[in-house]
């Protein structure tokens, strides 16, 4: 090899850095963070609780060391379901849009059909517990837009976990105002246990 190509090489390389496959997880994320999935996951794109940027998962005593963190661009990208449920606040139906919690899951790194349980946690700390096979059963979804419109901090968004009330036996016979109580509005991390 030829001596000066071999120094120019050599002082490229010792300005840039070390990469090795296995040392940084692809991060597709380039917009803001708007659901952190911490826990039993297999994927990574950010490391570990951060406990002075990240004050609100603090105040609402979240503990991790890896996570999944997806973008509006990452949940845009995975197929997007259409539910029609009355919603409690207007009693009217409206069309929910998003994608599955099933496949959010999995883009994260949860098997389908893991034996886990799953923390659901809402801005105003407003956290539900229920299974993957219960999210699946009532076939929930990460919904992003309400009447086509995205959802809004300060209503019902950015995110609602949140499924076809209507139309499944376990709730559609239960008065508006008792139907939703296993959806977040606001929801912006999930937890995943292993049973």
């Amino acid at each position: 090899m030829d001596k000066r190509r071999f120094l120019v090489a050599g002082a490229l390389g010792a300005t840039q850095p070390l990469r090795s496959p296995a040392a940084a997880p692809a991060n597709p994320r380039r917009g803001p963070g708007l659901l952190t999935v911490t826990g039993a996951i297999t994927r990574s794109n950010r490391g570990p609780l951060d406990s002075a940027l990240d004050q609100l998962m603090v105040k609402h005593g979240a503990r991790f060391d890896k996570a999944w963190v997806f973008d509006a661009a990452m949940l845009g990208r995975l197929p997007a379901v259409t539910i029609q449920p009355t919603l409690e606040y207007d009693a009217k139906v409206h069309a929910l849009s998003g994608p599955r919690l099933g496949a959010v899951l999995e883009a994260a790194g949860v098997a389908r059909g893991a034996s886990v349980m799953l923390g659901l946690r809402a801005l105003d700390g407003y956290t539900v517990a229920l299974s993957l096979a219960d999210a699946e059963r009532y076939r929930m979804i990460v919904a992003t837009t309400l009447d086509g419109a995205a959802l809004s901090l300060g209503g019902l968004g950015p995110l609602w976990a949140v499924y076809d009330a209507d139309r499944l036996p376990d709730f559609k016979d239960k008065p508006l105002k008792e139907r939703f109580a296993l959806c977040p509005w606001g929801l912006y991390a999930i937890d995943v246990k292993a049973l």
